[in-house]
């Protein structure tokens, strides 16, 4: 579904990838994690056109979108929940998830709604209420709602459990596992390595703009590396029990 080939990208000077190769395949859950500065932001704008690689190809079903403009990719069906949200504080819960829907038009937006709401109740009963007054749970569900109205064929989330309480991640992560469950794809970037790495089939470690290690992901769990660098063993033998 998405091939990366060789990819790099600059903020001026800096270089912040440094020849990236990666692929999705259709119908997997694929974790990228690395600590804060290793680019994986950076990857993800590149991904859906708000930053252009300074070198390298992105395809997206065979199609070259690497010069697509991010319109284009959200209608091709990429589409990302970015860090931190991003959502406008001052309007409604219901007018945020219609945002979603806009390269579609109207009558899928009033199509769509109903599912979107069967999938987090929390945002059902509440859909007139301002988004900058929910709690952090209820933002990142509003924030991957409004994904989900551009029926994303891979959907693409940066740091979904960032500044969540442990319980809330595991209701954001259940979500995740049901969207895959229905045949979403899904790139899913993160700090939380062991949560993710329990999510996901495949991934791949980012550090200082390269990819230093990649394969199945309980594989990496067991990893040596993995485990000294994102909080040891004591850590992970928590998150299984």
């Amino acid at each position: 579904m998405l091939q990366v080939k060789s990819l790099s990208a600059r903020y001026g000077p800096i270089q912040v990838l440094r020849r990236i190769t990666l692929h999705v395949d259709p119908g997997e859950i694929v974790a990228f994690i690395g600590a804060n500065g290793a680019g994986k932001s950076t990857l993800l704008r590149t991904l859906s056109g708000l930053h252009r690689p300074s070198e390298g190809e992105i395809l997206f079903e065979g199609e070259p979108i690497h010069r697509s403009q991010p319109d284009r990719i959200v209608r091709l069906g990429l589409v990302q929940v970015p860090e931190a949200r991003q959502l406008f504080p001052n309007m409604t819960v219901r007018e945020n998830i219609e945002l979603g829907g806009y390269v579609h038009g109207r009558k899928h937006v009033e199509a769509q709604l109903a599912s979107i709401f069967d999938l987090f109740p929390p945002l059902a009963a509440r859909p007139g209420q301002k988004a900058g007054s929910l709690s952090g749970g209820e933002q990142q569900m509003l924030s991957i709602a409004r994904a989900l109205m551009a029926r994303p064929r891979l959907l693409v989330l940066d740091e979904p459990s960032m500044g969540l309480a442990p319980l809330v991640v595991e209701e954001i992560y259940r979500t995740i596992e049901a969207l895959h469950a229905q045949g979403t794809t899904v790139l899913l970037v993160e700090q939380n390595a062991m949560g993710a790495l329990a999510m996901a089939q495949r991934a791949y470690v980012l550090e200082s703009g390269r990819i230093v290690l990649s394969g199945d992901a309980a594989e990496l769990m067991d990893h040596d590396d993995v485990q000294r660098a994102y909080l040891g063993k004591e850590y992970r033998h928590k998150w299984e029990r």
